[in-house]
């Protein structure tokens, strides 16, 4: 399942490296933390992990939760129904809360405008069949 990619040397692969970790500890609070994504960085993660660390790239192929979300992806772009229902409520609720806290229009604007965009993306991926 892997793909061959060149790793990186040096200061980039420590780059990578550090952006695959980082992205990583996002993921993990994602997946329990309501309106931060945990997909986009797993994602971001395996994509930093394949040019810095073929270790964390494979414990990430292989991973029970993240693993069958890496394969969809890559198998076509798929994202679960569960995971767009899961995403979608969850930007539901904060955007609940931020209009809760009656913050400035702008700040409305762009956190609804952002989670909209990010809501018309996940629907429009296809689903495994």
């Amino acid at each position: 399942m892997s793909q061959t990619v060149p790793q990186a040397r040096g200061l980039k692969r420590l780059a990578y490296l550090l952006l695959a970790w980082a992205s990583l500890g996002m993921a993990v609070l994602g997946a329990v933390l309501p309106g931060l994504p945990c997909t986009e960085f797993v994602l971001l993660s395996a994509w930093a992990a394949s040019r810095s660390s073929p270790r964390l790239n494979r414990w990430l192929e292989q991973h029970r939760l993240f693993g069958p979300l890496l394969r969809d992806w890559r198998a076509g772009g798929f994202i679960s129904r569960r995971s767009k229902v899961v995403a979608s409520v969850a930007m539901l609720l904060c955007l609940g809360l931020l209009l809760w806290h009656q913050p400035p229009l702008w700040l409305v604007l762009c956190a609804g405008g952002g989670m909209g965009g990010g809501a018309v993306f996940i629907w429009s991926r296809p689903e495994r069949g």
